[in-house]
């Protein structure tokens, strides 16, 4: 995957009015270090380089993907000597210490870019990017592989706006670490399948299932159920009953002539004042007045 060459490194200069844009980027490259080569390479521009033994903290966040062979990662928050495998993407953080290598038996082949801008600190600060988990685990993709690839052929050609393109790139780069990694963690746990099958429950029996009910179905305890389902799809199972219970009433009131109470009741919702109360805080619209704007009847 990628270009046939060993090594190709572009350093950026970065304008006032890169910075403005929220995202910049400083760096952008690959190298293929062979086994038993010296690590790293010695041509790096100054700011750049380190020793291993030594490591080193940088004024930028990068995203580091090996796409071939085995090594070692350390930082001041996770720790030293982990083990880093082809598939991996480290995460570098500004002002945070770090080392890494491949192991001399194998070499390795790395992708990286680096930025720096207030959208990374926005990701930094909302916990899509962790000092405490800077290894995502994503495997090897041929799509975040072209990503690198897009963003080494950008800088090169040098045009105008550019920046603010290798900007949307470093971005898409790391939400595919994320989605990747996220997803790979459920998956190897079966979690994933659950939940699946939770939302198909939830699907098939809108107006009568409880969040307690659907645990019980897959054999799980509803603590560890809830958890796992607010971390997979970012929703309590409670409140995504509810927003789909919603959906579906706003999809009846736009497309049947229903009256409004059979569809509160048919989606669950017992109690009508209740539903009319809601309706209202989560579309800031009473159910006529959601029917009349989406229809134009009364």
């Amino acid at each position: 995957m990628g270009n046939p060459e060993s090594k190709h490194l572009k350093y950026l200069a970065v304008s006032q009015h890169d910075r403005d844009w929220g995202l910049a980027v400083n760096s952008v490259g690959f190298q293929d270090i062979a086994p038993g080569a010296p690590y790293p390479p010695g041509d790096h521009p100054s700011r750049y380089v380190f020793n291993p033994e030594r490591g080193r903290i940088l004024a930028e966040y990068q995203l580091v993907y090996i796409t071939r062979g085995h090594g070692r990662f350390s930082s001041r928050s996770m720790g030293r000597n982990m083990e880093v495998k082809e598939g991996m993407v480290l995460a570098l953080f500004p002002g945070e210490w770090h080392s890494y290598r491949p192991d001399s038996s194998s070499g390795w082949k790395e992708y990286w870019i680096g930025f720096q801008g207030k959208t990374a600190d926005n990701w930094l600060e909302n916990k899509f990017l962790h000092m405490q988990k800077a290894i995502f685990d994503i495997g090897l993709r041929s799509d975040v592989v072209r990503l690198y690839d897009e963003a080494i052929t950008l800088a090169e050609e040098g045009r105008s706006g550019f920046q603010q393109t290798l900007g949307s790139v470093a971005s898409h780069i790391l939400s595919l670490a994320y989605y990747y990694d996220r997803n790979k963690v459920f998956h190897d746990s079966g979690l994933a399948e659950k939940i699946e099958q939770a939302k198909v429950i939830i699907s098939s029996r809108l107006s009568d299932i409880s969040p307690e009910e659907i645990a019980r179905e897959l054999f799980m305890s509803y603590s560890g159920f809830r958890r796992a389902f607010k971390q997979y799809t970012g929703f309590s199972p409670a409140k995504y009953i509810l927003d789909a219970r919603f959906s579906k009433a706003k999809e009846e009131l736009t497309n049947t002539d229903l009256p409004i109470k059979d569809i509160a009741w048919s989606n669950g919702f017992a109690n009508y004042e209740y539903f009319l109360t809601s309706f209202k805080h989560n579309t800031g619209m009473t159910p006529r007045e959601y029917r009349k704007m989406t229809t134009g009847n009364a």
